[in-house]
């Protein structure tokens, strides 16, 4: 799960188990009534919309709700308050949450914030949006490194790179910016390859570099001994 300085993405296993918990059709239609609705929506209401019994309603409702598909909030639908004014009701909406399920794993809206970014500085800056882009690029990589310490393989595999030894080396079996990379090679290559040297200088480089090496099947950088 790629980290930058605005928030932290789902880790794919849970995004998995969302899109799982949608496949039961009493599930999907449920999230799908709540989601059209304007306001929150009671179990009763969505009961009597779908023609299902309260108890049924009710287990689906928490069940999205669990996955985070559904938000869950309390209100009064009396309009009462004070002493017998009632428990509010328990109402379920959509969730802000954004739910994306790919594989291999892909990360395009990191890369699309990323150019998103180096475009905005550089039109009050005036420095090449390229410049730019490695820069903040650069910044990412030493953000993922951050206080956690975990070693270069195992964050490189946590975030979808599919890291793999090659003697002294590693090479990554994945591109989380594939598609981008393939059409715009030189601009997301080079993205990347600062990402990942800010990873290498965020974990105090690991006695390794990152270098464009582009083969058949794996990502473009590879990670080797630093000379």
């Amino acid at each position: 799960m790629f980290v930058d300085d605005s928030k932290e993405a789902a880790a794919p296993s849970t995004d998995v188990s969302a899109v799982a918990a949608l496949d039961e059709p009493t599930r999907r239609r449920l999230y799908d009534h709540v989601a059209r609705q304007t306001g929150p929506v009671s179990r009763d209401e969505a009961a009597e919309a779908l023609g299902l019994a309260r108890p049924t309603a009710a287990f689906h409702l928490d069940r999205l709700a669990e996955e985070s598909l559904l938000d869950v909030v309390y209100e009064r639908r009396s309009g009462r308050t004070g002493p017998g004014a009632g428990r509010p009701a328990k109402l379920y909406k959509r969730s802000s949450r954004e739910v994306t399920v790919s594989l291999p794993e892909r990360h395009y809206e990191l890369a699309g914030r990323l150019l998103a970014q180096a475009l905005e500085e550089s039109e009050v800056t005036g420095e090449p949006v390229r410049t730019v882009l490695q820069r903040k690029a650069h910044e990412l990589g030493r953000q993922l490194a951050g206080p956690r310490q975990t070693g270069v393989f195992a964050l490189l595999e946590g975030n979808g790179f599919e890291p793999r030894y090659d003697g002294d080396a590693i090479v990554l079996g994945n591109c989380p910016f594939h598609a981008l990379a393939r059409d715009h090679t030189q601009t997301v290559c080079g993205m990347n390859l600062h990402l990942l040297r800010g990873v290498l200088e965020g974990l105090d480089g690991e006695g390794l570099q990152a270098c464009l090496q582009p083969s058949p099947g794996h990502c473009c950088v590879r990670l080797q001994p630093a000379s």
